[in-house]
């Protein structure tokens, strides 16, 4: 939790301000799991800060939504590409991910 937590801090993903009266706060909370091993035993533990969006009402609190999505076809073609190609093959393992942008309107979480 920590980790993540310095991780919002540093990458200044929020800051503190008064709740409005009239604002339509999305709540959030942390996510646990647990990495494992490829022979079952545990790696890691995980938490994430993760918003609850279900509270918010489409065209109220958001116009456009924005999921990244990588589908089994697009990994299985670039594989391919690599295979054929001799191309060196690397894991990387993202610890944590922001969009980066600036939003047009005046969100609370």
């Amino acid at each position: 939790m920590a980790e993540e937590y310095n991780a919002l801090i540093t990458n200044s993903t929020w800051r503190l301000v008064p709740r409005p009266p009239d604002a339509n706060v999305v709540t959030g909370k942390w996510m646990f799991r647990h990495k494992y091993h490829s022979d079952g035993s545990l790696a890691q533990h995980k938490a994430s800060w993760v918003v609850r969006g279900f509270s918010q009402q489409a065209g109220v609190n958001y116009d456009d939504t924005f999921g990244l999505v990588v589908k089994p076809v697009t990994i299985q073609t670039i594989l391919s590409i690599a295979a054929l190609r001799a191309w060196p093959i690397h894991q990387l393992d993202v610890k944590n991910v922001f969009l980066h942008g600036h939003l047009e309107e005046t969100a609370y979480y």
